[in-house]
């Protein structure tokens, strides 16, 4: 192994440091999966919570040492020709914030899933692929190259996989978890594609040299433009965006802390996560911006729109991880790149908030997912009720919570840009303080409409759940604190940051530049306030004031707010646009070609070898005599074929 320095320090630590961040976890996936039917779930739980917590500490080590970007060659692992693929890992600001995040609030999410997961028979599988789920995305920040990060991208999309079907006796789930599968292998070919692209295009996947070389570029070029599209293509799939978005509703299906671990921590992060990494190559295709901000701002009000007539506690959330995805992409859009990461780590801690506490809610409820039954749930579980107020208020923009200060300055550079994007935002964010506090208001507000064997089984949720919500909590309330320049005076995330988007700035340096005055940005701030304040008040009218509750499934609805239930009928479309076709081509195919063409001629020969062995059968008649007289016979044939050769 060797260490290769840039721009020219010594890493601090030794090459076995980095490589224990994501061996630990890996370590733990071997553990509770070899010994899944001989340890506890207690002891499962904590061997998957322990591995996470030492790479968590390693992280908090290098970052708070950190100085300079550097790699960790481990092996030379690809040589072929010109191409040369080594096994490295890259330090820097971007992958020591993403393995905070990921090892931080998937500790988090592991200790909450041993109170979560006590009584399921599988609890030992269940933190392997858990472990698994945390070390690929590790794999995934940690590359060097597009190679390795493509193995991390591969290794959470078999996770998701794993998990979302986790519980696989029920039909519905396994269908879940191959629609997450197949509809995220679509994008990933899109980005395979574009890492063909960039190979034939620069001679490397390495990303010091892809970049370099793409510095020098000419803005606009054909190439980069190509390029840049298809590594969009991978993110739409992972993360969730239009019109690849419908695997990440019905990933509900799974235990409720993946839930958790794929919208907060792991799997959509990844497409954020790359452009991120890639921006260089992304801010030399302006028409991809373009593309990308477009697609963030529709995919922001579409599933917000959606949202608003869901009644499972889930579904809600789920639509809002949807939404806020897209809140990021129209950052990545309007080249506001700090500015969507400032808004994943907010999103990180609320999201995860709220959804453990969905969890939590569910676990009181024995199991119960539909706020229609629901409600005055505040008395019982006070813990889970503070806490998710707080995670409604940090997603609703409200401030000096979190998500106030990642969605403002997402709106303030979509401003700059667009007003029509700066709208649609805008619009998103009355949406989603409407929403969210329906729910709130939905789940613990109000008499309670559960049956009376749930209404004696309430109460608050253990420790090991409820110490996860209590740290996230605090996070969801001072985490936007790290990029708030109007209370600390800095932008401490933007200027840790500043050195992974030097050749985005050399190359655009307007665009890095902030144009708007101190009176507009006080109106955008009031704006985009009073945008949320009002959500929640029309939320409180509605289902606390006048105290309306959602209406049963078959209930007549009026037009429009069927296509919303209905969540605008996207899955039946795709059903008959495409699974439908596909599935009636195999048929055909089955029917015509292998049962009509293949099975009959592969019959022939088979027929053909068997009545050759019945044949040839009667020769082994066991009697020495006949072998020694066919031996004769034999070479005497030999002999006389040949006997023109002599």
């Amino acid at each position: 192994m060797q260490e290769t320095v840039l721009p020219g320090a010594n890493a601090p630590y030794s090459t076995f440091i980095y490589v224990l961040i994501p061996l630990l976890p890996f370590l733990g996936f071997l553990l509770n999966g070899l010994l899944n039917r001989k340890l506890s779930g207690t002891v499962a739980g904590l061997i998957g919570s322990a591995t996470v917590l030492g790479s968590f500490l390693i992280s908090v080590m290098l970052f708070l040492n950190f100085e300079y970007q550097y790699t960790v060659q481990l092996f030379n692992w690809i040589s072929v020709g010109s191409l040369q693929i080594p096994f490295q890992y890259q330090i820097d600001q971007l992958s020591l914030i993403m393995l905070l995040l990921v090892t931080g609030v998937g500790f988090l999410i592991h200790v909450y899933s041993i109170g979560y997961m006590h009584h399921d028979v599988n609890v030992g599988k269940f933190f392997s692929f858990l472990n698994l789920f945390i070390f690929s995305m590790l794999l995934l920040v940690m590359g060097a190259n597009f190679v390795i990060l493509f193995i991390g991208w591969e290794g959470v999309g078999l996770c998701s996989y794993l998990l979302i079907g986790f519980w696989n006796k029920n039909t519905d789930y396994n269908n879940a978890a191959k629609k997450a599968f197949i509809i995220n292998r679509i994008g990933d070919l899109g980005f395979l594609l574009g890492i063909f692209l960039i190979y034939l295009t620069f001679d490397s996947v390495q990303y010091a040299e892809v970049f370099q070389k793409a510095s020098t570029m000419q803005v606009g070029t054909g190439v980069i433009t190509a390029i840049t599209l298809l590594l969009f293509v991978g993110a739409m799939g992972k993360s969730a965006q239009l019109p690849l978005y419908t695997w990440l509703p019905d990933a509900m299906a799974g235990p409720t802390p993946v839930s958790a671990l794929i919208h907060a921590a792991t799997m959509v992060t990844a497409g954020i996560y790359m452009v991120l990494r890639a921006n260089v190559l992304f801010t030399l295709a302006p028409d991809t911006l373009q593309v990308v901000a477009i697609v963030g701002a529709a995919t922001a009000l579409f599933a917000a729109t959606i949202g608003l007539a869901q009644n499972d506690i889930k579904k809600v959330l789920a639509y809002s991880t949807v939404s806020q995805l897209g809140y990021m992409f129209l950052a990545l859009g309007v080249m506001g790149y700090s500015t969507s990461l400032f808004h994943v780590l907010t999103h990180a801690f609320f999201k995860a908030l709220m959804f453990l506490g969905a969890g939590s809610v569910i676990h009181a409820m024995s199991n119960e997912q539909d706020l229609r039954r629901m409600g005055g749930l505040r008395k019982a579980l006070p813990i889970t009720f503070f806490t998710f107020l707080i995670g409604c208020l940090a997603i609703s923009g409200i401030p000096p919570f979190s998500g106030f200060f990642s969605k403002d300055e997402i709106l303030e550079h979509a401003f700059q840009h667009s007003k029509v994007l700066w709208g649609m935002g805008l619009l998103t964010a009355f949406l989603t303080a409407f929403y969210m506090f329906r729910l709130l208001f939905l789940a613990f507000f109000g008499e309670f409409r559960g049956t009376e064997e749930q209404r004696k089984h309430l109460h608050e949720s253990p420790a090991s759940m409820t110490f996860p919500l209590i740290v996230l909590a605090l996070l969801a309330a001072v985490g936007g604190f790290m990029g708030a320049p109007m209370f600390t005076g800095r932008h401490f995330l933007a200027e840790y940051l500043a050195p992974i988007f030097t050749y985005s700035q050399r190359l655009v340096p307007a665009a890095f530049a902030t144009e708007l005055d101190h009176s507009t940005e006080l109106m955008l701030i009031g704006l985009s306030v009073a945008a949320g304040v009002l959500g929640i008040a029309l939320a409180y009218v509605f289902y606390v004031a006048r105290a309306q509750r959602p209406v049963a499934d078959e209930a007549q609805r009026s037009g429009p707010e069927s296509l919303v239930y209905h969540k605008y009928y996207i899955d039946e479309l795709y059903n008959a646009l495409f699974t439908k076709p596909t599935m009636a081509l195999s048929s055909g195919l089955y029917k015509f070609v292998e049962n009509g063409i293949i099975n009959p001629v592969v019959g022939v020969f088979g027929r053909a070898v068997n009545g050759g062995g019945t044949l040839l059968r009667y020769v082994q008649t066991g009697a020495v005599e006949t072998y020694l007289i066919l031996m004769v016979v034999g070479i005497v044939l030999i002999l006389a074929l040949n006997f023109g050769r002599f």
